[in-house]
């Protein structure tokens, strides 16, 4: 039976079905329906949008991940870098101080005569070094000498470097800070041959050869360093 004659026999052909109430596939968009194949033109669908979600949380954290490691890595290593620049500060000003030092007996406000060089142990917090040095600079020419009195003192975990303005008879006019963080340190002084843990010799005017100084910082390993003190007096 061929197509042009089924509609004698009551049959509606497929392409004459819309002329019955029938809507082909292709036309359904125009009574309200919405092929598959053209839903990506009207939005997502909610599984699309989930696992769109997912991965911009998961690029997200690695972002914050990556950030804070770069934050946290910066901070040790300026941290770090502050460490070193204090310790090289330290080792300067004392290898230049000590190499420089006098055998020169001060006075006190009182008038009472202070050891050329003062040494303890640094068991306690107080005084940890004394001396008299040369080469104090001078560059705006100030009526002053050239040598300087120097106290290296323990106070509150602090390392300090005390300068006087004048040798005899005044009190520490500048303060400056060689060290933080300390929890123990630990001094020795050479004598010809010998170390000792305290400098408390009996003339006035003697320089120990060398100073050993030990530093325990926290969180850090001790820091151990030694300097020549001046040269033997003619």
């Amino acid at each position: 039976m061929s197509l042009d004659h089924s509609a004698e026999n009551g049959f509606t052909p497929l392409r004459r079905s819309a002329e019955n109430g029938f809507t082909p596939l292709r036309r359904s968009a125009e009574n309200g329906f919405t092929p598959l194949r053209r839903s990506a033109e009207n939005g997502f669908t909610l599984v699309e949008l989930m696992v769109s979600l997912f991965i911009f949380g998961l690029l997200a954290a690695a972002g914050v991940s990556l950030l804070t490691f770069s934050v946290r890595a910066q901070a040790s290593a300026t941290a770090r870098l502050d460490e070193i620049a204090q310790d090289r500060r330290l080792s300067a000003l004392l290898t230049s101080d000590l190499a420089q030092a006098l055998p020169r007996i001060a006075r006190t406000a009182d008038g009472d005569a202070v050891r050329a060089f003062e040494g303890s142990d640094g068991r306690e917090d107080g005084l940890l070094m004394g001396y008299v040095r040369a080469g104090w600079s001078n560059p705006d020419g100030g009526a002053r000498a050239g040598i300087q009195r120097v106290d290296i003192v323990v106070d509150k975990g602090r390392l300090e470097r005390r300068a006087y303005a004048m040798v005899d008879g005044t009190i520490p006019a500048n303060i400056m800070v060689l060290a933080t963080d300390v929890e123990s340190v630990g001094v020795r002084y050479r004598e010809k041959i010998d170390w000792r843990t305290k400098w408390d010799t009996t003339r006035l005017d003697l320089l120990p050869r060398a100073v050993e100084l030990t530093i325990k910082r926290r969180n850090r390993a001790a820091l151990l360093t030694a300097f020549l003190v001046g040269t033997p007096y003619p």
